[in-house]
């Protein structure tokens, strides 16, 4: 089969690799009808991600049509359409009992590295680094896909790929990271960045009762999105003090909440990014967490300080001081995916949410390459990457 691989930073190639083949009992194989380009991608093709290798398989977002079962596995049938979602579970540890997903204590078989990186290892993930399984991804014409009783859900029909193909991630990732900040009707919410999940944490406030949700970015497309998509206030990063500008707007308060949605490869201004960008480049620094710190100081007193943004490794001057003397509360975590897979899929139906309104770029698998690039370039007034295996 066709499949896009990792080779190195910013060296990703369509390549031929064997078909996937049922391992165990509970796997499933997938053909793919769309996959997506996620911005923990970029992660990989920036190569700031460790444990990573070449022919790597990437990809976890995708969905597709089930097309062979192992004999254990129950609730799925050859021929049905489904969305996976990214993070793989075994669905009956002590984790995954209490719907923390992404915590599986069964589905990484490189537990061993992630236990010297992070102290625990979370679960495993598809078309991620070996720190997290090194499972082959769904950037590709066919995938295995273990525990398949547990993960994928049945899509409808009448649904299009593009309006459910998020809830393998994106739409979950930014729906959790609104549901941390325990958002009570009036409140104000700040998300730092307006890409695709930004984009799904603002709407997902708006659904949880934010009276006002302020975004903050420098690309012009995606602070447009969020205006006239999102309906968000929005702030343009280089063109004001962002703290400074929150106070203004929330009477001298600051922020109810706030999301980064952003993660280790953040942009911003200054000594501190400067640092940060320097530091990362001679790896003394896995993360570059300007978005994190600003969303810190930026907090009201009491407030919550939301992290859906991925973060791999050790960051920088923290203020943990503000964190502690001002009783802000942290809330971060992979997303539990499989806990929302169903009430967003409602929620779509019902036409409460339209995700493939994000989607700014539809590609064959053939183009990866081009759709990495112009999405980490930011060309083409690129938000979202949506790649097709298939004709």
């Amino acid at each position: 089969m066709k499949a896009n691989c990792w080779h190195g930073k910013r060296d990703v190639r369509i390549e031929q690799v064997p078909d996937p083949v049922i391992l165990n009992p509970g796997d499933a194989i997938i053909k793919v009808s769309s996959t997506a380009i996620c911005g923990s991608d970029l992660h990989l093709y920036n190569g700031v991600v460790p444990t990573m290798e070449q022919g790597d398989i990437l990809g976890h977002e995708f969905m597709g049509e089930v097309v062979e079962v192992g004999s254990a596995v129950r609730k799925l049938k050859v021929g049905e359409r489904v969305v996976v979602p990214f993070p793989i579970a075994c669905g009956r540890c002590f984790f995954c009992e209490q719907q923390l997903y992404s915590v599986c204590e069964n589905s990484n078989p490189n537990a061993y590295m992630a236990e010297k990186m992070w102290g625990h290892s979370g679960a495993g993930i598809f078309g991620y680094s070996h720190l997290t399984g090194g499972y082959a991804g769904g950037q590709a014409e066919y995938v295995r896909v273990p525990f398949a009783d547990v993960g994928p859900i049945q899509v409808p029909d009448e649904l299009k790929d593009e309006q459910v193909l998020f809830l393998s991630d994106i739409l979950p990732t930014g729906y959790m990271a609104a549901e941390a900040c325990a958002i009570t009707p009036g409140q104000v919410v700040a998300v730092w960045g307006c890409g695709p999940v930004g984009q799904f944490a603002i709407q997902s406030a708006f659904l949880l009762g934010a009276e006002r949700v302020i975004a903050i970015d420098h690309y012009p497309e995606r602070l447009r999105m969020a205006r006239e998509l999102s309906g968000a206030e929005t702030l343009h990063f280089d063109a004001v003090d962002v703290p400074d500008a929150l106070r203004e707007m929330t009477g001298g308060r600051g922020p109810d909440a706030c999301i980064d949605a952003v993660g280790m490869e953040a942009h911003g201004s200054g000594v501190s990014y400067i640092y940060d960008r320097l530091k990362q480049t001679m790896k003394l620094e896995s993360d570059r967490p300007t978005a994190l710190r600003e969303a810190l100081m930026a907090c009201r007193n009491g407030g919550v300080v939301s992290v859906p943004g991925a973060y791999g490794g050790f960051s920088d001057k923290i203020p943990f001081g503000s964190i502690m003397n001002r009783s802000l509360t942290i809330k971060t975590g992979q997303t539990h995916v499989q806990r929302y897979m169903q009430p967003l899929l409602e929620r779509i139906q019902r036409g409460e949410l339209d995700p493939g309104a994000i989607i700014s770029h539809h590609l064959s698998l053939d183009e990866a390459p081009h759709g990495y690039d112009i999405f980490q370039k930011k060309q083409e007034q690129c938000i979202k990457v949506v790649l097709h295996p298939g004709p």
